[in-house]
């Protein structure tokens, strides 16, 4: 692992950092913001998945957590949205709902993406062995979190690993790809034809099919322009209601997809992982 840069920020320390991925057979880089703490201490842990288009970066500029994360003690992960570099396959088109950037956090079984299109992989496995091995991390306090796709991965990730993750929100997530057009080309493409497959890979059909975590939260912008066409949230409220899973979904007034909406409602997030984590305000 090589240290790309750090700054000291709210007494922490913003790192990013590369390496090498088994998972993705590519470089790949992310950032840990780690809060000023006691020596020895170990910390909890909140992942950030980012949305289409992004990398580490956008969250890490944009996404404001760093007081917030310093005054509860939170250790705050964001990995990037895909593999990336030479060979790395992209979109026929060069769209920006495929391919680079856009890696939807599954494992890919389809050619040529199933190379190094192993997203899942290395959210759930490769990477938090990293973060275990390298920063002050309690692994036993982890929560998720993400925005669109990464709403979409966070959900998915956290009704598959219900013993893992103590909490679990998301800004504006895509809640059921299999019903939308982002999610239909990006499962489709990565994962064949075959419906089934894709179920696994979608939260509403994961409670459906009887997947649960003790409760959501959901901010969701009511001036989002992919609203009503790609993201869905009512889907997931009906999904909630059947399974009896405490969901609480805000939607915002006038709010859009944009991360002035995502650092307005940053903070009140955190809190709701830190009260689920065990942490607290120092």
């Amino acid at each position: 692992m090589e240290q790309v840069s750090a700054n000291l920020a709210f007494g922490g320390v913003q790192g990013v950092y590369k390496h090498a991925s088994a998972a993705t057979g590519t470089d790949m880089t992310f950032s840990v913001y780690v809060p000023p703490h006691a020596e020895g201490a170990k910390l909890p842990v909140v992942w950030y998945l980012s949305g289409l288009t992004c990398t580490h970066a956008n969250v890490t500029e944009k996404g404001e957590f760093r007081r917030a994360c310093a005054e509860l003690g939170l250790i705050f992960v964001a990995p990037d949205t895909s593999p990336r570099g030479e060979g790395v396959p992209d979109d026929a088109a060069a769209a920006y709902d495929f391919g680079l950037g856009a890696g939807f956090y599954v494992d890919a079984t389809q050619p040529p993406f199933d190379r190094h299109y192993r997203m899942w992989s290395y959210v759930t496995e490769e990477l938090p062995a990293l973060i275990a091995g390298n920063f002050p991390a309690d692994m036993s306090r982890q929560s998720i979190m993400g925005h669109s796709m990464g709403g979409h991965g966070a959900l998915t990730i956290a009704l598959r690993h219900p013993d893992r993750f103590k909490a679990v929100s998301a800004f504006s997530p895509i809640v059921a790809p299999g019903q939308v057009p982002w999610g239909e080309k990006a499962l489709a493409g990565y994962l064949g034809d075959d419906r089934s497959a894709w179920r696994r890979h979608d939260a509403v059909a994961l409670i459906e099919d009887g997947a649960r975590v003790p409760g959501l939260l959901v901010d969701q912008g009511t001036a989002d322009q992919f609203l009503e066409q790609q993201l869905r949230p009512e889907l997931l409220k009906a999904a909630c209601d059947a399974a009896a899973i405490p969901l609480t979904l805000n939607m915002r007034e006038g709010y859009d997809h944009s991360y002035y909406f995502i650092s307005t409602f940053m903070a009140d997030h955190l809190r709701w992982h830190a009260a689920r984590l065990g942490a607290g305000t120092r």
